[in-house]
């Protein structure tokens, strides 16, 4: 409730649940912690006005209930961090999916644009080499290796199968970016010389945006994408399609949800 209210946006991922629940807990503990300090602030000021108290106590406040109060919301804080964030994290960074069926996208980020690099039909990358990176090789796809005579690139449109686990490859060519597809509730820092991974599950048909996390230069406003999440049926055919080399691609098993 107190999210809706706050404006989230929406959300499209089988995990984002957790971090919403995560967020509506933090947020009733905040409102908690602003009323009551705010009516502790209002009582001192009243308690211990100029009028009432012309020479001033060095002694202030005898009382340990603020002591308690304070090792109360530490407490909080722990089961917060130890029970909800680490366990979900845990879960992203080391608990990658496999098979057939997992969609592979490498994003790479550049000042001031996302280029993202499919596997293709065969779901295998291809070499990347930086040096043979060019305006017409934008993430330096080594053409001669067989696994990537079906890779392909599209700048600034993530698209991905709904229902199916999705695993990208984030890394940058020059400043640090940050890949933050919102609805997805998902963010990784492009660190150059790095191919930092992460996945997430879309559960819901839709569209979004995809921001920059991380102020990458003078053009860090400009730097937007979007995501795409579709049939699973239809991104193999999108797969096939965007693919320079045309072949059907394997069945998968989430390929009808």
């Amino acid at each position: 409730m107190l999210n809706k209210f706050l404006g989230i946006p929406e959300l499209a991922s089988e995990h984002g649940e957790m971090i919403d629940h995560m967020l509506e807990v933090v947020h009733w503990f905040m409102a908690v912690l602003f009323v009551g300090w705010t009516l502790f602030f209002l009582y001192v000021l009243f308690r211990f006005q100029w009028r009432k108290n012309p020479k001033a106590s060095h002694e202030g406040i005898t009382s340990h209930f603020s002591t308690h109060l304070e090792v109360g919301v530490v407490i909080v804080e722990v089961v917060l961090l130890l029970g909800f964030a680490f366990p979900l994290w845990a879960n992203r960074v080391d608990s990658f999916p496999t098979g057939p069926d997992v969609a592979k996208v490498r994003a790479v980020g550049e000042q001031f644009r996302w280029t993202f690099h499919y596997t293709g039909p065969d779901g295998k990358f291809g070499r990347v080499d930086p040096d043979l990176i060019s305006l017409d090789n934008l993430v330096g796809l080594d053409r001669e290796d067989p696994n990537a005579k079906d890779d392909f690139l599209t700048i600034n449109k993530l698209t991905l199968p709904v229902h199916r686990k999705a695993i990208v490859q984030v890394t940058s060519k020059d400043v640090i970016h940050g890949l933050a597809p919102v609805k997805l509730r998902i963010q990784q820092d492009a660190i150059p010389g790095m191919e930092i991974p992460m996945w997430f599950t879309p559960n819901k048909i839709t569209d979004g945006d995809i921001i920059c996390a991380q102020l990458c230069g003078i053009g860090h406003a400009q730097m937007y994408a979007s995501f795409e999440i579709i049939d699973g049926a239809e991104y193999d055919k999108w797969v096939v399609q965007q693919s320079p080399v045309k072949e059907e691609a394997p069945p998968l098993a989430s390929a009808g949800q």
